[in-house]
């Protein structure tokens, strides 16, 4: 027999939670509400990441279990789904971006402007929210420059924290500022709050063009190639993600996996020794409130791409195709 649904106070709003003792992980006794809770207590720093952003919905109404598949568009199958479009009977109250695909088709997306609406996107099943780097305000204009260390297959996380860290020494050379988080499994992103004056082929360029200098520093660990099975190199400076439509997972979602590990927001002087396995659906609501969210700073200040865009010209680096 079903447990009754719970109603959550979030803010103003009141949130309707359906089966709130549903299994969501079943290997570490999570339920659904221990999710909800999860969120709430990390409140102010999911909503930090996804406030008036055009963000995806990656969503697993039935949780994670054994055999879990999500969904794909050569195989619409599977357990779990993302969303694009605000799903229908939404409240009033969920803001909306619209946003124009390469394709030329349009959507109304979810743009959290409270945490309210991160509750009621977990209560359809949500676990990793995926928001563009731009701002509902200007759709078309990158507020994020975003590096994504993208480990290889066996590749270790220990291989990947050398490659940030290089990454730090150089955005400190150029005068820009990085805030690094876990992905919730082995490798890293790196956010540079920019001004939004650039495209999103401007900042696919500056990303390439920071991932070949990282490539000519660390040569034994870094590549740009983007054919895989051309890559020689563990970690792969991946420029695509700043392609547009292309998004990465918010710090502080959940990686559906039975280990309930989130995206974790660091400094960078305990990049060195952390571990993706430190931080899960458990222990991320007593380091929030111990120590607030590393990345506070985001919403500070902005910076210019001029200076990576004037190292791609120098190196002729044109924007590279979208894959």
């Amino acid at each position: 027999m079903a447990t009754a649904a719970e109603e959550i106070q979030v803010g103003r709003r009141t949130v309707r939670v359906t089966s709130p003792d549903k299994p969501y992980f079943p290997e570490r006794g999570l339920t659904k509400l221990d999710v909800v809770r999860y969120f709430l207590a990390v409140g102010d720093g999911i909503l930090r990441a996804l406030r008036d952003r055009p963000t995806m919905l990656e969503r697993w109404p039935r949780g994670v279990f054994e055999g879990a598949t999500i969904a794909t568009r050569q195989d619409n199958r599977g357990d779990a789904f993302y969303q694009k479009r605000v799903p229908a009977g939404a409240p009033d109250w969920v803001g909306t971006a619209h946003i124009t695909f390469p394709s030329g088709r349009t959507a109304d997306e979810v743009a959290p402007g409270e945490l309210a609406v991160v509750i009621w996107a977990v209560n359809l099943g949500t676990l990793r929210f995926h928001p563009w780097p731009v701002s509902k305000a200007d759709v078309e204009r990158p507020d994020q420059l975003r590096i994504d260390l993208d480990p290889l297959p066996g590749v270790g996380f220990d291989q990947v924290v050398p490659v940030a860290q290089q990454v730090r020494a150089f955005l400190d050379e150029l005068g820009l500022v990085g805030y690094p988080k876990t992905t919730g499994g082995r490798g890293l992103h790196v956010y540079v709050p920019i001004e939004p004056r650039w495209s999103f082929g401007d900042c696919r360029r500056a990303v390439l063009a920071l991932g070949r200098e990282i490539q000519r520093r660390r040569p034994d660990l870094v590549t740009t190639t983007w054919w895989r099975e051309q890559r020689d190199r563990p970690v792969f400076v991946d420029y695509n993600q700043m392609a547009r439509d292309h998004t990465m997972t918010s710090a502080y979602s959940i990686r559906p996996t039975p280990a309930a590990l989130v995206s974790a927001p660091l400094d960078w002087a305990e990049l060195d020794d952390a571990r993706p396995e430190d931080f899960d659906v458990t222990t991320m609501p007593g380091r929030f409130a111990d120590r607030g969210d590393p990345h506070a700073g985001l919403d500070e200040r902005s910076f210019s791409l001029a200076p990576l865009l004037e190292l791609a010209d120098r190196e002729g680096l044109e924007s590279p195709p979208e894959r």
